[in-house]
């Protein structure tokens, strides 16, 4: 389907609109008014683009600003912004890479590959099983174990108690990519940095795009200050566009926005819950907005009611559909007793 506007609580394709149950702005920011004039005040202030390198002999002050709040905010010793996400684990993987023995964990997001689709093949429980024996034997000093906080395609969470049973003899480095729970999950939307504990030894860094939960076109690492002052020198940071300092600018002033929009968020997980009447036709993890199915025939069913939700093969087309209803904070109670309601009727035929 396509479209001229960009949807948030509705899709407007055709001159038809529908209501829109898909997408990755889960607290809505893409379309929230309220961001939309903080960045028209940094965009008064920065332009639209900042064309240098952060490694310039001139500095914005935002850069520093927005980097100590994200690591108060998170609990790290540090962040560092770049201008995506997938710059942000590209410069981490680039920087690391032959330096150690890369263990990578089931659908590790693709910022976090090298030259091919660098995945697990089978489940999480698998993998963690294995990573100690794999972790002993390797004939690698030094052990990188890259993986996702959860799946959001699956809508499956990761605990990461596992790690505490991985060998401490060897330096151990866990990189895991946020980018689905940055701004959504964790105390006040942090994300997962400070609820994983690693062994004593080991270093933790985490990934991210501020794209998805906090609608800003950036990417962050956050860690250590010694590593992330290597990444600093990297060519990948040096050479890469930075964030655009207008939007780190929106995000400093919108501290208060996003916390409503998380409320409202949790707020229409369970309402929208608290109506189906067959749950477990739908799989999702405790106050996420993404639910998986296994009905993929809910797609076209949905459809006919004028709702688009998500639902695609992946990770080629040639894989079988993965269909997935998602929430966000723009809509309304309207919206999902109408959606709540059409889930139940087709529950009731199938």
């Amino acid at each position: 389907m396509h479209t001229d506007y960009l949807p948030g609580r509705t899709l407007i394709s055709g001159g038809k609109e529908y209501l829109y149950f898909s997408g990755t702005s889960y607290l809505g920011m893409a379309r929230n008014e309220a961001l939309q004039a903080y960045l028209q005040e940094g965009l008064s202030r920065y332009g639209s683009n900042y064309s240098s390198t952060r490694l310039s002999n001139v500095q914005l002050n935002i850069y520093a600003e927005a980097e100590n709040y994200l690591a108060e905010l998170t609990g790290a010793e540090a962040a560092l912004t770049v201008s995506s996400g997938f710059l942000a684990g590209q410069t981490v993987i680039r920087t690391l890479e032959g330096s150690a023995h890369f263990i990578y964990g089931p659908r590790t997001h693709p910022a976090l590959w090298r030259c091919k689709a660098d995945s697990f093949a089978g489940s999480f429980t698998d993998w963690v099983q294995q990573l100690p024996e794999v972790v002993e034997k390797s004939k690698q000093e030094h052990i990188v174990i890259l993986c996702n906080s959860l799946d959001p395609l699956l809508a499956v969470k990761y605990n990461f108690d596992w790690l505490q049973d991985l060998p401490v003899h060897k330096p151990i480095t866990i990189i895991i990519d946020d980018s689905h729970g940055f701004g959504v999950t964790g105390k006040e939307g942090a994300g997962i940095y400070s609820e994983v504990k690693v062994p004593a030894g080991a270093e933790l860094m985490v990934v991210t795009s501020m794209g998805k939960g906090l609608g800003i076109p950036a990417g962050l690492i956050l860690g250590k200050e010694k590593t992330l002052a290597n990444f600093r020198q990297s060519p990948f940071f040096g050479g890469g566009s930075p964030a655009i300092p207008a939007y780190l600018y929106a995000f400093l002033q919108a501290a208060t926005i996003y916390p409503q929009a998380r409320q409202k968020l949790l707020e229409n997980i369970r309402l929208f819950q608290a109506q189906l009447t067959n749950p477990a036709l739908l799989h999702n993890i405790p106050d996420y907005p993404v639910f998986y199915t296994l009905h993929n025939q809910l797609c076209p069913f949905l459809y006919e009611k004028d709702m688009l939700i998500s639902s695609f093969s992946y990770p080629s087309p040639q894989s079988p559909l993965i269909t997935r209803i998602i929430l966000n904070s723009l809509h309304t109670p309207d919206d999902l007793n109408k959606l709540a309601d059409a889930i139940n009727a087709f529950a009731w035929n199938i």
